[in-house]
């Protein structure tokens, strides 16, 4: 049975009702994929500070946090959370851009699942700038009040 489905080009996942496994760019694997993911990572990057200006906002004020955080950072691990909560609001806050130009080409006009949509995101951006807040309010209590 093995062999018939081998000789079929099924794989052994098909044979359980799951599609093959397919790579996420087709007839591109390994380092050729992540270096296309790379590029693809700069391109948006490079869009969204081009564009958005609540990125640019964010962007600025992890260009001032960055050397901040060493003074702030009583050690590594505080440091990188210091770092990662910057990240995170970020990652958050391209993923909310990428979902409102998402709507905005679905549907140009108002429409009240389109804001609900957007309302959503724009409340992940915010509980991610919450979160931060805390992680860099925490870190500054413990290096200056503690």
């Amino acid at each position: 049975m093995r062999g018939k489905q081998a000789e079929d080009g099924q794989t052994e996942a098909a044979g359980n009702g799951l599609p093959p496994a397919r790579s996420a760019l087709p007839g591109r694997g390994g380092l050729a994929r992540i270096g296309a993911a790379f590029w693809n990572s700069l391109r948006g990057l490079q869009e969204g500070l081009a564009t958005e200006s609540a990125i640019k906002q964010e962007v600025a004020i992890a260009c001032l946090l960055v050397p901040l955080s060493f003074f702030v950072a009583k050690d590594v691990w505080t440091w990188g959370a210091l770092i990662a909560s910057l990240l995170f609001v970020l990652s958050v806050e391209f993923m909310n851009t990428a979902i409102e130009r998402l709507c905005n080409h679905i549907q140009p006009g108002r429409h009240e699942a389109i804001r609900i949509t957007k309302d959503l995101a724009s409340t992940a951006v915010f509980f991610s700038l919450l979160l931060a807040a805390l992680v860099w309010l925490a870190a500054l209590w413990a290096r200056f009040m503690a």
